[in-house]
């Protein structure tokens, strides 16, 4: 298999190709340089020598212009300056075949996971939670899985709060002590997440690597390209997201040891952002995850502008690399210069730390691995230039290649299927349901056979009460007895004395 070819080596007393072979593409790498030096177009034309040679490519464009592989390159005269100088025979202007995602689906098909695959530790990174709060999230996914509720999206997430919250005490005495602050603190925090349109990214139908992992008819590898120039304003988002997909392609894909190419290289541009306020155990899980995942056939290239910028345990896990110009005016910059100097096997014809302070845009010094996965000497490089556009693309080239993308039916269209949420709020409608069956019982009671108990009762009287009816008729009884009785009385006196009435 042709090696990718990466540029041309300018060191004195020197001159060759320098290139990656594509059976140490999964021994990882690193592309570092200060702004403006030519780490975009570096990865832009890594990309296309992986995706030629049949690997699948998955990188971010924070800043707009990676989109560029969609779209053909044009000749110009100092293109075509360069290319003569380094002596390529077979450049032609050619689009990779590209699928744009987004997060919140504007810019490219909308990325999705559930809130049970990102997990409690990366979703608690995202909220920013303390120790204590990122413990009640533990217990929350605990109950979800005991309870058989599924967590799709944030509404879901936000349902088992409310009922940890109403069964707070028992909760506590069988999961651990769960403090109604705690619960308030997670719920403020999604609903920030929810201001910045994170609840899009939560649902349903969820994100499938084989769809990160495609290939053409022709055997050219896809470039998925991430669209994060809005999202780079979310950085714990942008990373945990990165994270997260980078720790399911670990724990799905199956273990195939050293292939003569890999199944997918993963970029991941402004990789400070990845290391930045992670906790400990974070760190240790994306040394892991790094060290371990080139056995599953994914290569892993990290981009920034400082060496340093990535921690020394993952630093030394990668072993391609290309370090554009680094300007040392600062103590952090001359910290920077002499760490970058220092991961490079040195070359008696270079001084690399003078070297880095003095390299052109589109050079760089590059390392990459040889025969056995030895480290060439470091040689200073003329990059090749990518053979797609150099730069952004119009909205409406990018709608051309969106709507000709071949997975825009499978997840264009959002699914919300019943899930935590709806199954806490049918149980709530229940309860309800059967607090209100008695009352409705004796209100049923009352309209049928109540009103008229009631008039027979008041009319005829009960045992401990005599009725209406009753009651007239004893005073009618008293009455005519009493008016009787009268007459009766004055008619025996009348009749003794001898009078009228």
């Amino acid at each position: 298999m042709d090696p990718i070819f990466v540029g041309k080596a300018i060191t004195t007393e020197t001159s060759g190709n320098v290139v990656l072979l594509p059976k140490y593409g999964n021994r990882h790498g690193l592309v570092a340089g200060a702004t403006g030096t030519g780490k975009t177009v570096t990865l832009m034309t890594l990309a296309e020598g992986f995706s030629r040679i049949g690997v699948p490519v998955f990188l971010a464009d924070v800043k707009g212009d990676v989109a560029g592989l969609a779209v053909p390159g044009t000749t110009s005269e100092k293109l075509q300056a360069r290319i003569d100088q380094m002596g390529i025979s077979d450049y032609r202007n050619e689009a990779a075949t590209v699928v744009f995602w987004d997060l919140w689906g504007k810019a490219g098909h909308p990325v999705r996971t559930t809130v049970s695959e990102m997990g409690p530790t990366l979703l608690s990174r995202i909220l920013e939670l303390n120790d204590t709060q990122s413990g009640v999230l533990d217990i929350v996914f605990k109950l979800a899985d005991d309870r058989g509720l599924l967590l799709l999206d944030l509404e879901d997430l936000r349902a088992l709060l409310g009922l940890i919250a109403e069964e707070r005490k028992d909760i506590s005495t069988s999961y651990g002590l769960v403090s109604a602050p705690s619960i308030g603190a997670i719920q403020r925090a999604l609903l920030r997440l929810e201001q910045e349109g994170a609840e899009l990214f939560f649902g349903e139908p969820a994100l499938e690597l084989v769809d990160l992992m495609r290939t053409t008819p022709d055997g050219r590898g896809v470039v998925n390209i991430l669209a994060a120039d809005q999202l780079i304003l979310k950085p714990r988002l942008y990373s945990s997201f990165l994270l997260w997909l980078l720790s399911e392609l670990f724990e799905n894909l199956p273990e195939v040891g050293d292939l003569d190419k890999p199944k997918l290289v993963f970029v991941f541009d402004e990789a400070h952002l990845l290391f930045d306020d992670a906790p400990p155990a974070l760190q240790q899980r994306i040394e892991q995850v790094v060290r371990l995942i080139r056995s599953k056939g994914v290569g892993v290239y990290f981009c920034s502008q400082f060496p340093d910028d990535v921690p020394s345990n993952v630093l030394g896990q990668l072993g391609n690399r290309v370090q554009h110009a680094l300007r040392a005016y600062t103590p952090r910059d001359q910290k920077a210069v002499r760490t970058a100097a220092e991961t490079f096997v040195r070359n008696p014809n270079l001084d690399v730390a003078q070297a880095i302070g003095q390299l052109g845009t589109g050079e760089a010094l590059v390392s990459m691995l040889l025969d056995k996965g030895v480290p060439m000497p470091v040689e200073k490089t003329l990059i090749a230039p990518p053979r797609c556009r150099m730069g952004a693309i119009t909205d409406a080239e990018r709608m051309q290649v969106r709507a000709g993308s071949p997975v825009g039916m499978k997840y264009d269209t959002r699914i919300d299927r019943d899930s935590a949420a709806e199954l806490l709020a049918q149980k709530t409608e229940a309860k309800a349901a059967q607090a209100q069956a008695p009352a409705a019982k004796t209100a049923e009671a009352d309209d049928g056979n109540g009103f008229g108990q009631t008039v027979k009762d008041a009319l005829f009287g009960t045992k401990r009460r005599q009725g209406m009816i009753e009651t007239m008729a004893k005073q009618t009884a008293r009455t005519v007895g009493s008016q009787v009785g009268r007459q009766i009385l004055r008619g025996l006196l009348g009749g003794i004395f001898g009078g009228k009435r």
